[in-house]
């Protein structure tokens, strides 16, 4: 008898509009991108039960990651179109730092001591 059984760690993007919020991190505008991880046991290739959920948001402008608190992710994953506070998110790693060339502009997010694009020090 073939008996296929598996666990594993998987994401699951969550529909919601946060509309257009200012980072705290890096002042530019953004959204909130929400999604789920869990772990997930799989029988037969259908995964059959879920635990150890998790809710985090990500900002688009600077890729920030928040942990949502639970009962708001819970609220989200329902289709609820609630709106996240500074209270229900902490903060786990803030996102990408760009230099920005002072002579032509050029963005990066490397850490170059020289813009690639025309030589200046950053």
């Amino acid at each position: 008898m073939f008996f296929a059984i598996g666990i594993t760690d998987r994401r699951e993007d969550l529909e919601y509009d946060s509309g257009v919020m200012t980072c705290d991190v890096c002042g530019a505008y953004g959204r909130f991108h929400v999604f789920m991880v869990c772990t997930v046991l799989y029988l037969f290739f259908l995964p059959v039960w879920r635990w150890n959920r998790r809710y985090y948001a990500e900002t688009s402008c600077c890729h920030t990651l928040y942990e949502l608190d639970p009962s708001v992710g819970e609220a989200i994953a329902k289709g609820e179109q609630i709106e996240i506070r500074n209270t229900d998110l902490s903060r786990i790693s803030t996102g990408h730092r760009f230099k920005r060339c002072a002579c032509c502009g050029y963005e990066t997010s490397e850490d170059f001591e020289y813009c690639p694009k025309c030589g200046t020090r950053f």
